[in-house]
């Protein structure tokens, strides 16, 4: 291209830019946007879009604002000043003594209201009321105590928060708690303990627990409420006895349970008092034997050493020894094993023998007298000293009051047979009860009736039983050979205690023995006491189980058994 044909291109392209710089006229842009753009949005959908747009504006402004205040009330809650006063405690506990008084709730009295307390205790249940109220319900042994905790201000100063509320009612029950708190007066009816509470300002798990085999309030519920199902719309979960036993740790824990053994353990105390006071002396005799007792047939034989050795019967000739020993009174609490298949409701393997011996001075009732002062000495105390456990059980096992005489009923065997008679008792073939037969179970039972509808008592001896159904050293009766000098006591229709007058002659032992079919070889050593000389004597053999099973009503001695041993039950 020339310079000329250059020139005159830039001058055309100056133009054309000239040109499109000139602003059209309102007329021409009008047609020109009619023809070649899309029409912008009217005045009501720009009025819409501008809303939308001041909406979304506040609530990004109201989401940030509420984001910030999440944040602050979270960083005020993560600031919990109560946290001292809750929490699980260290496994080692036993770092250092404080000599604080722990409440035991059996001595919680009226003076108490309003006064700082400590105590540990189960947690029993816990019941949440609202968001800021939870009521807990404490147990020892025996008794129940509410406890309340109530959410508190931050100036409050036993301050209970938001997270310890939370923590109280995350605490398995039947955990061990420690409680710190103030005794306030108050109406409950949910527990024993009925005029008071415990307000709470600190709570710490001592101990948790986790799966439970059953729960307290059932293990402990009364025959009546499974009555309630059959009329009533309501349903509870029944605890088998079995169950109860392989559980026994966690069948222990019921009230029912705690008086049973509280009981137990004072009908042993009274035994002790008693005899003590009449001078006698506590013995113990060894439980691994040479021979049998009475019979070969119910003995357990155990391995010892190169030879069998049988676990005690009884410690009757052990007693019957120490007499011959000159210590005139003697007693014994201890076991007793019985090799007997028997699987009924007042029969076990293993039982706590309650055993005396005393010298005779003239009669044998000298032995009945001091027997008879000593249970009527056990029931007068434990009417006394135990009716709260009595009141606990009887809410689960209910039974008439035990009736005793100031005066004891003494039946002779016969008459006793005779009253079975006349009310058509009969032998196990049917025939007849005849007058020096062996009374069975149902007869012992049927003569209980007898003797409360008659003389309103359900404790009494028969005395005088034929020798063809005793032990071979019971001294027979001096003018009736075929009567012993024997007796049997009675609780509410059951055999509680056998005793006797017994022979201390060696060589009438010996025929005895005979007759009864044991090798008077076998039991030397226990003839070779009496060939040194021994007083007459008698004594008796009672079942602790079988007392307070019959005391209380209870139907099954295993209930009365702390861990009962029977043919089928070893464990645990």
């Amino acid at each position: 291209m020339t310079t000329d044909e250059a020139k005159t291109t830039d001058a055309l392209a100056a133009a054309q830019s000239a040109t499109a710089a000139v602003p059209a006229t309102p007329l021409e842009a009008g047609a020109a946007a009619a023809s070649d753009a899309p029409a912008g949005p009217s005045k009501s959908e720009l009025k819409k879009r501008a809303k939308e747009a001041e909406k979304a504006k506040k609530a990004a402004e109201r989401a940030a604002r509420e984001e910030e205040e999440r944040k602050a009330r979270e960083a005020k809650e993560s600031l919990d000043n109560a946290k001292q006063n809750y929490g699980k405690l260290p496994l080692h506990q036993s770092q250092e003594r404080n000599g604080r008084s722990f409440l035991k709730f059996n001595k919680l009295s009226k003076d108490l209201v309003g006064q700082p307390v400590i105590f540990r205790a189960r947690l029993h249940n816990m019941r949440p009321q609202g968001a800021k109220i939870v009521f807990l319900t404490f147990r020892q042994q025996t008794h129940t105590m509410q406890g309340v905790l109530v959410i508190s201000g931050e100036k409050d100063e036993h301050q209970v928060s938001k997270q310890m509320l939370k923590y109280a009612q995350s605490i398995p029950s039947e955990s061990i708690v420690l409680v710190e708190g103030v005794i306030k007066a108050a109406e409950v009816k949910s527990c024993t303990i009925q005029d008071a509470e415990v307000q709470v300002r600190k709570l710490f798990t001592a101990v948790e627990v986790n799966e439970l085999p059953f729960s307290i309030d059932d293990a402990a519920r009364p025959e009546a409420d499974f009555q309630r199902m059959e009329t009533e719309d309501v349903q509870f979960a029944r605890v088998s006895l079995p169950t109860r036993l392989d559980n026994r740790v966690m069948d222990l824990r019921t009230p029912t349970n705690q008086a049973i053994f509280r009981l137990q353990s004072g009908v042993c105390q009274l035994f002790r008092d008693y005899l003590n006071s009449e001078g006698f002396v506590e013995i113990h005799s060894p439980k691994l034997q040479g021979a049998a007792t009475e019979s070969g047939a119910s003995v357990f034989k155990v391995q010892y050493f190169n030879s069998t050795a049988f676990l005690a019967q009884s410690p009757q000739l052990a007693k019957q020894m120490c007499i011959a020993g000159d210590m005139e009174r003697v007693y014994e609490i201890a076991p007793v094993f019985r090799a007997e298949d028997s699987n009924t409701h007042r029969h076990m393997t293993e039982f706590v023998g309650l055993d005396l011996e005393m010298a005779i001075e003239e009669h044998y009732h000298e032995v009945l007298d001091v027997l008879d002062n000593l249970f009527l000495s056990i029931f007068r105390g434990l009417k006394e000293t135990f009716s709260h456990e009595i009141d606990v059980i009887k809410k689960q096992f209910p039974c008439d009051d035990f009736l005793f005489l100031e005066k004891t009923l003494r039946l002779p065997f016969k008459e006793g047979m005779k009253m079975l008679r006349e009310a058509g008792a009969t032998d196990s073939e049917g025939n007849p009860i005849g007058e020096m037969d062996d009374m069975s179970t149902e007869n012992e039972k049927l003569l209980g009736r007898l003797v409360r509808e008659k003389y309103h008592t359900d404790y009494f001896i028969l005395d005088k039983f034929p020798l063809a159904i005793r032990p071979f050293y019971t001294m027979p009766d001096a003018v009736d050979s075929t009567l012993s000098n024997s007796y049997d006591f009675f609780m509410r229709g059951e055999e509680i205690l056998s005793g006797a007058q017994r022979i201390h002659d060696a060589d009438f032992l010996v025929e005895r023995m005979k007759v009864a079919g044991i090798d008077p070889a076998s039991m030397q050593g226990y003839l070779d006491a009496f060939k040194l000389g021994a007083p007459p004597h008698g004594g008796g053999g009672i079942g602790l189980e079988r007392v307070v099973m019959l005391y209380l009503k209870l139907g099954n001695i295993r209930r009365a058994s702390l861990f009962p041993r029977d043919p089928k039950r070893l464990a645990p």
